[in-house]
Order: C-alpha cells, then sequence, then structure tokens
C-alpha cells in the first residue's frame, strides 16, 4: 500500500513539473497576434471558454484572460478585438468531393442556398449572355426543389428558352439531370441506349425525349465525364475561388473523399496549389478506385509512392476510399464474390496501415461489412487504422454496437436535409425519427464526424449542417428526425471540429484551441451556443485564419 502511494504522489509531481516547464516555455515565448475580449470556445476536453488566446508562430501559444494574453505580446504583435464575438476552431468538413468541386466552380453555375427558381433560372440567363455561344453550362448538383419557393424543378423549355444558343446541363443529386436540345445533340444522346446502365429517357407525348434524364449515381458519372473540362489554369482559379468561398464559412480543412468521375489526373490543381503554397484549407485526401473490375490492382498502383500520411500539415494522403469495389458502394448490396473482393482489399488496406473511408448506405448489410472488418481484426488492429463507415444513416443500435466495439468511426452527413421527406415516405414518420442515431452513438461512446457530402448531393455550408444535426428539419421545412436522437450543441460542434480532425489523422494538430495546435479559427458573426435555433445555418465566419494567418476577412476585420 505503501509502495503504491509513494508512486502515486512521484507521479503527480512528475505531471506537475512537466506542466510548471510547458508553462514557462509558452511564457517565454511572445505573440505576434492576440485576440481579445472575445469568447473563445476552446473544444478542449472540458469544453471551456476563454476571453482571449495568444498566437505565435502560426501556433496557439496561450489561451485565458484579456490581459494574460496581452503580457504575451511581442513588440511588433497584431492586437485584434473580437468585440464579444465568438470564436471556434476551425470547422474541417470531415466527408466532402471538395477537390471535385473545386476544378469547376469557376466555370459552373451555382444553385446552391438559390431560394427561387426564377432567381435560378436567372443565372442561367445571366451565364448566357456572358459566355459565347456555344459553350457549355453547367450546373452540378447541391440543389433540390424542396428550396425553391416555386417547389418544382425546371423544365426543358423554359430553360432552353433562356439559352437558345449554349448548351445546358443541369443536374439534381444523382438521380436526375435535364439536358437542353443543344447538350443532347453535343452528346449524341438519342435513346435509353445512350445513357445506360442505369439512365433513362423521359419522353412526351408523342414518344420524343424531353431532354430529361432519370438516372443512377454511375450513369450520371459517365454522362459528366463527357462535358468539355476546365482547362488546368481554370480548375486552379476554381479551386482558389471554393476554398476561399468554405474559408468565409469557417471552414479550415477538408477530408476529402475522391468520388465519381475523380482521377489521377483531376488532382493536379490541388497539387499545384499546395506546391506554391497557396492552399487557404487543410487538405487530407482518399483515393477512390478509379474503375470496376480492378479496383485493387489500381490502387497498389497508385499507392506505390503514397505512404500512409505522405505529405504536410497543408496536405497529405489519408487513405483509399470512398469507393473501394465498385459493384458494392452505391447502396451496399453485396455478392459474395464482391464481399471476397472486399475483404482482399480491406486485408491488404490494414496491412500497409491505411485509413480508410468507406461508403455503405443500408443498415440490413452492413453485418456483411462488419463480418470482413471483424475477421480483419484479428490479424491487424482496426481501431487503430481509423476506418470510417460512411453516410448510413439507418445504422441500428446493434450496428453501431458493433462498430464501437471495433474503433470504427462514423460518418454521418447532413444529406436528408434534402431528402429527408423522401425517407420519410419510404419508411414512415416514426423511423424517420431515429435516422440517423446520433445521439445513441455518442452515448456508446462511437467517434462521430460531421461533413456534408457535397456539392453535388448537398450544400457545402457546414452551419447549414449543424443546424440539421441538432434540429433534423429538412430544406423544405419538415421536422423529420425526432430531438431524442440529437446531439446538443456542443457534441455537434465536436463533430466539426476535434471528430473530423481525428478523422484526418490530425486531432494532435488541430480541431481545439489548445496551446501547441495550429492557429486555425474563424471568428463567427453570431454566437453557436446562443444563437436562436432556426437562425444556425445563417452564422457565416467574419475572420478566418489557418496556421495564424488571415485566409478570410469580412467587415469589420476586413478593413484592418
Amino acid at each position: 500500500m505503501l509502495r503504491s502511494r509513494s508512486a502515486k504522489f512521484t507521479r503527480c509531481l512528475a505531471a506537475t513539473i512537466i506542466a510548471a516547464s510547458s508553462a514557462t516555455i509558452a511564457s517565454a515565448q511572445t505573440a505576434d497576434t492576440i485576440l481579445f475580449n472575445g469568447k473563445i470556445l476552446t473544444v478542449d476536453n472540458d469544453f471551456s471558454q476563454q476571453e482571449a488566446l495568444a498566437i505565435g508562430d502560426g501556433k496557439i501559444l496561450a489561451t485565458g484572460t484579456s490581459a494574460a494574453m496581452k503580457r504575451l505580446a511581442g513588440d511588433k504583435a497584431s492586437l485584434v478585438d473580437l468585440g464579444g464575438r465568438a470564436v471556434i476552431p476551425g470547422l474541417t468538413d470531415g466527408h466532402i468531393h471538395g477537390i471535385r468541386a473545386a476544378l469547376t466552380f469557376g466555370t459552373e453555375v451555382n444553385w446552391i442556398g438559390v431560394p427561387t427558381l426564377k432567381d435560378a433560372l436567372e443565372k442561367i440567363r445571366e451565364a448566357a449572355k456572358a459566355q459565347k455561344s456555344g459553350s457549355w453550362i453547367v450546373v452540378a448538383g447541391g440543389w433540390t426543389e424542396a428550396q425553391f419557393a416555386e417547389k418544382r424543378r425546371p423544365t426543358p423549355g423554359e430553360v432552353a428558352a433562356i439559352a437558345p444558343d449554349n448548351p445546358v446541363y443541369i443536374q439534381h443529386l444523382y438521380d436526375w439531370l435535364l439536358l437542353t436540345p443543344k447538350a443532347m445533340e453535343a452528346l449524341n444522346i438519342r435513346d435509353d441506349n445512350d445513357v445506360t446502365p442505369g439512365g433513362k429517357l423521359m419522353r412526351d407525348s408523342d414518344n420524343k425525349p424531353t431532354g430529361v434524364i432519370e438516372a443512377g449515381g454511375n450513369a450520371l458519372g459517365k454522362l459528366f465525364d463527357k462535358l468539355p473540362k476546365p482547362t488546368l489554369e481554370q480548375q486552379v482559379d476554381g479551386s482558389k475561388k471554393f476554398f476561399r468561398e468554405m474559408n468565409s464559412l469557417g471552414i479550415t480543412g477538408i477530408v476529402d473523399g475522391g468520388g465519381v468521375s475523380m482521377y489521377p489526373a483531376s488532382y493536379q490543381a490541388v497539387f499545384k496549389l499546395w506546391r506554391d503554397k497557396q492552399l487557404t484549407v487543410r487538405v487530407a485526401y482518399h483515393l477512390c478506385s478509379p474503375k470496376p473490375g480492378s479496383e485493387l490492382a489500381d490502387v497498389q498502383n497508385l499507392t506505390q509512392l503514397l505512404p500512409p500520411g505522405f505529405g504536410d500539415s497543408m496536405l497529405h494522403f489519408n487513405g483509399p476510399g470512398e469507393i473501394i469495389i465498385w459493384a458494392d458502394w452505391t447502396d451496399g448490396d453485396i455478392t459474395p464474390d464482391g464481399k471476397a473482393k472486399l475483404a482482399e482489399f480491406l486485408r491488404w488496406a490494414a496491412s500497409k496501415g491505411y485509413t480508410i473511408q468507406l461508403h455503405w448506405n443500408p443498415d440490413r448489410t452492413v453485418r456483411d461489412l462488419l463480418d470482413v472488418v471483424e475477421d480483419i481484426n484479428k490479424d491487424y488492429p482496426v481501431r487503430d487504422l481509423r476506418w470510417t463507415v460512411l453516410h448510413l444513416y439507418n445504422a441500428s443500435e446493434d450496428s453501431l454496437k458493433r462498430m464501437k466495439s471495433l474503433g470504427l468511426i462514423w460518418g454521418v452527413q447532413d444529406g436528408l436535409y434534402f431528402g429527408g421527406e423522401r425517407l420519410q415516405k419510404e419508411v414512415g414518420a416514426e423511423q424517420a425519427k431515429l435516422m440517423p442515431r446520433i445521439a445513441t452513438a455518442m452515448k456508446l461512446g462511437l467517434v462521430v464526424g460531421a461533413g456534408t457530402d457535397a456539392h453535388r448531393v448537398s450544400s457545402y455550408n457546414p452551419f447549414v449542417s449543424l443546424q440539421w444535426y441538432l434540429d433534423g428539419t429538412t430544406i423544405g421545412g419538415t421536422k423529420t428526425r425526432g430531438d431524442e436522437e440529437a446531439p446538443s450543441r456542443r457534441q455537434a460542434l465536436e463533430m466539426y471540429t476535434r471528430n473530423s480532425a481525428f478523422m484526418a489523422n490530425d486531432d494532435d494538430k488541430r480541431g481545439t484551441l489548445e496551446a501547441g495546435k495550429f492557429a486555425d479559427l474563424a471568428v463567427l458573426s453570431a454566437d453557436y451556443l446562443t444563437a436562436p435555433m432556426n437562425e444556425i445555418g445563417k452564422i457565416k465566419s467574419v475572420l478566418t485564419m489557418v496556421g495564424g494567418k488571415v485566409v478570410y476577412a469580412a467587415p469589420p476585420f476586413a478593413e484592418r
């Protein structure tokens, strides 16, 4: 007993000495930036709130009172009066197709958040006036008719009338596409054979194609691939604009899921920004299997020079995903052959120490995936690899328990913000109230990461996503998920900060505002913790910093 108490005392004394030494080191450093007179949400283990923070050499030196932090200021330090505003760790979208969205952001027409169909069509009209005759006008997703006051989609006739000289491509999620006559002609689409497998041409009463195509994701991906690609210069410009747009919403990092229509050449623009030190978000990227049939061989070849974590603090390779085996990725239905291929692929990934993001939708078949992972776990500790199961909105409590036992992460996106009404019709109002079981997962101790899956299937706005996590209300105003499965405001913010940083293998560097971590932060237009629930989606950043450098500023900070 005496020996035990002595050992305990020694450990406590050592911890005290280490803490004192750390404090001395921090106090010995001088800060180049002080943010003071604010409400700093550190998102540390205690979710503590501070008044100010000090930044030096791109990292947080300390947090505390305004007076204490000012004492750390160097002679040339910048002192920023927050005016009482809330500050949060920079947000990390834990699953987004941001690299893909960025490639065409400068050349697409963006309907995300547009309130009326009239306004959306006006954007098409303006693009037709601005662009050359014959050039493509593309809306690649991120919208739904529920956001429009008119509650309907555009018709081919009204689109062709406002852009008669341009081929127009308007995609809705991954289930519907509108093409004007010039677009149909340019893509050589005449019958169903031109949009298969998985696509079907809608026809009018005279059996003529209307220009509307109903299809699955694979079919629309193939059609999108036929569109003219922006030049590398346009891709780089679009990428800069997209990442700055994300900075304006408090995003300082993304975990990119690759996705349909993403090939090795698709990464050249983001790599150029990285090489030129012009990235304004930290990127952890995943590589999808490029094509069906040779998934493992292709990824093995692509990753020969990409060991786990390859890169630096601004961009690194995070592992394969989200599409692993093409035959099974869309909705999780899996054949014995597909299960064997999946097992072979995941076992190889585990042997290499790769982090995985894996698209899986229905709970009815996730047991097949978990069986595979449990078998691999006998030889490789999967919980050390930070594998994430994405989507799975209808995860049962039993499935969540199995995921917890394996140390899997659950990546929950806000897809039901767009699709909640459809889900409600499919499963009934009572079942929909339980989807997704975020509160249950957190009670079980699962790491739940946040994200949007943007931009084709949802908005990339993290505050829209945060509001949906909290209130379960769709873009159309229907409350589909019950409050019993809602996270608290603290938990939802943790999903978008420390948990998503964990998914990126960066939780030791960012995700909280603690001494020693990167000064990635956002000063908010409204206090996330106290804003009315229906106002959270309107919050923006007025000052965003990555590594202590300002990457976005709005008044009053833009005037500095």
